[in-house]
Parts: C-alpha cells; structure tokens; sequence
C-alpha cells in the first residue's frame, strides 16, 4: 500500500491551490482527479473574473478570502506570468429604483475593506462608457479578468516542481479512518494510506464526504447546482471595461465579461439544474437580450450565441439565504487530517490561495 502525508481530492483551481501549498510546506501529495484533465468544470466554466471582494458579508470567509486572495493573485500572476489584466468594472444601477441596493454595495465593498470604489454619476459612467444606459453606477478599479487555465497550469507546475503528483481518471470510491490516517480506495488502483485527506471536489464535494468514513453525514451540506448560461457577442464589443448590473438571486446578474483579447460575453442567468448539463438552450437568448438592453439599449437584434455554462456548487436551494463559503476542519467534524471544502462557487478562483493558506491552517 502506498503512503502518502496528503491526498487533495479535485484539481480544479482551489485543489490545485491547495495541493501547491501542501507540497511547498514540505508534504508529499497526491491529486486525486475523477476527469481526464484539471479544471474541466467549475473552474473553467466561469467568467474568469478577478473579483474585487465587493459583494459579500461583513467578516465572512467569501470577503476575507477574496480581498486577500485578490491581492495574492495579482502579484502571483506577475511573478509566473499569468496572463490577466485589471480591467476595472462598472456595477450599474438602471433606474432609481435600483439605487438603494446600488448605495448597499457599496456599504459592504468598504465595510470589506474595498476602499478604492468609486460612486460615479450617469454622465461620469458614460464618460467611460458611452454606450452604457444607467441612472448611477459603482467604479471598481481592482476588478480584472484572468486565464484561468494558464493560472491551474501554473499552480500544477509549482506543485509539481515540489514533488507533488497528478492522477487523472483516479476517482475516490471510499476512504476509511485506519491508524491516525486514512486508507483510500480509487477506482482500478491499489489502496493508498495518508495522513491528510482534502476534500476539494467541488460540485461533487457532498458527494466525496459522503464516502470518508467516520465523518458524521449531519455536518455533510445539501449537493445542489444551479447552472449558469453564457452567450457570446458577435461582432465587436461596446465595452472596454466589464459592466455588471445589480446582483440578483443566486448570482451576479448577466454581465458583460471580456476576455483577454477584448471579445464580449454575457451571463451567467441563474437555471437550478438536478444534474451536471453543460448545453446551452438556444432558446434562453430571449431572456438574455431584455436583461443586457436595461444596461445596453444598443444591443442589436440576432447579436447574441450561445457560448458555454457553468454550474455553481450551491448549499442553499433557491430562495433560502445565500451560504458562506465552508472550510470545515477538524476543530469543525472531529476527524484528524481531514478538511473538506464545500460551496466553493463565485469568488473561489479569486480567493484560491487564500483558501490554501486557510486549509493549512485547519491542518496545523
């Protein structure tokens, strides 16, 4: 039997995180994949979005991760050359009725410790974009956009660098407590023994806690996906910064994203889905091209193509409050070695470092 010091479950960006952070503090890991290649759901399935940390509670794990992870980020991507770019982004109010809620976000981006947001008049937003309709909007100048796989390649190489080891199509059918440890059954492999199991399988994380024996299936959360649809703009786009609306339930509102090489697409809506289904419903753009016209009354008939989705791993079903990111620990479930890693969504690709220091943390 193979032993190990750690087992990271899932290598999309935050697994990856984690499994760089296990192998540079001197740990010999193993990243466990169930798919044929990193990051192929959730983290690259996403608008690639360096968040600014604007949008969430007060003290909770998704503001804390994200300011702090946001400034690792960028400096992380200057030192190994991942492409990315702050790209600053307009949150829009369309009507009065919306500034209120405008006024409330930005209340939490400085009670988070954003403080570089700017309140801008309508005549000022469209100094910067002149194609924009809005009564009022928000200024986030330390918002950017990234290559999230050029951020998992580079987080995968310094895990490597440091002795780490990826196993594609390895995924985990049971883990057992065993002598201080765990013994881990993959599929069409030998046992493997290790110290440290983390759980960071994303939207299938309930699932994978659900196997590990002695955790109590009562601290286990709901495994639910709400699908988010993309569409892309054909033709240039009006934009040269990212414009997003008010939030709405279980998401951000269908904003405009670019990416590196300026090409416009908008979303994601927010569809709760009982499965993993990645296809776009032509029939969707409907709903797309009224939500873009309250911000962009320009937007031109047949403009729109469905793009790609994304699902969000979600612990909360619709219409209940939204949840706080879960790193739960041993101090949490009272199993040594053991961290799982639950409701990952938005901002976790900007807070995956920070989130790696925090699975450290609960280890030590």
């Amino acid at each position: 039997m193979e032993e190990l010091d750690a087992v990271v479950v899932g290598a999309g960006v935050v697994g990856l995180a984690v499994a760089r952070a296990l192998a540079l503090a001197g740990r010999e890991v193993v990243i466990l994949e169930a798919e044929d290649a990193i990051g192929t759901h959730t983290s690259s399935r996403n608008s690639e979005v360096i968040h600014a940390g604007i949008y969430y509670a007060k003290g909770s794990l998704k503001a804390r991760s994200c300011v702090a992870g946001r400034e690792l980020l960028y400096e992380y991507c200057v030192a190994h050359g991942v492409p990315h770019r702050r790209s600053g982004k307009l949150i829009v109010a369309s009507d009065q009725a919306q500034l209120p809620e405008l006024e409330q976000i930005e209340k939490k981006a400085r009670a988070n410790g954003v403080t570089d947001v700017v309140w801008m008049t309508r005549d000022q937003a469209l100094a910067l974009e002149p194609e924009l309709a809005c009564v009022a909007a928000l200024y986030s100048p330390s918002t950017g956009i990234i290559d999230s796989h050029a951020l998992m390649l580079a987080y995968l190489g310094d895990a490597e660098d440091a002795g780490a080891m990826l196993a594609l199509k390895s995924p985990l059918e049971k883990a057992s407590l065993e002598n201080d440890g765990f013994v881990l059954h993959v599929k069409e492999a030998e046992a493997i023994r290790t110290r440290v199991l983390v759980n960071s399988a994303g939207l299938r994380a309930p699932s994978v806690a659900g196997r590990i024996g002695g955790l109590d299936h009562k601290l286990i959360p709901r495994e639910l996906y709400a699908k988010g649809n993309y569409y892309s703009l054909n033709g240039k786009s009006p934009f040269s910064r990212l414009v997003y609306p008010v939030p709405e339930p279980g998401g951000l509102g269908v904003h405009v994203t670019l990416d590196l090489a300026g090409q416009a697409r908008f979303g994601p809506d927010v569809e709760w889905v009982e499965r993993i289904d990645y296809r776009v419903d032509p029939q969707r753009a409907a709903r797309f091209y009224a939500a873009i016209r309250r911000y962009w009354p320009g937007l031109p008939d047949g403009a729109l193509a469905p793009g790609y989705s994304g699902i969000r791993p979600k612990t909360a079903a619709a219409g209940e409050p939204a949840q706080d990111f879960v790193v739960q620990g041993p101090r949490a479930h009272g199993v040594p070695g053991l961290v799982n890693l639950f409701g990952i969504e938005s901002p976790g690709l900007t807070s995956s470092l920070a989130l790696a220091a925090k699975v450290l943390e609960e280890l030590s």
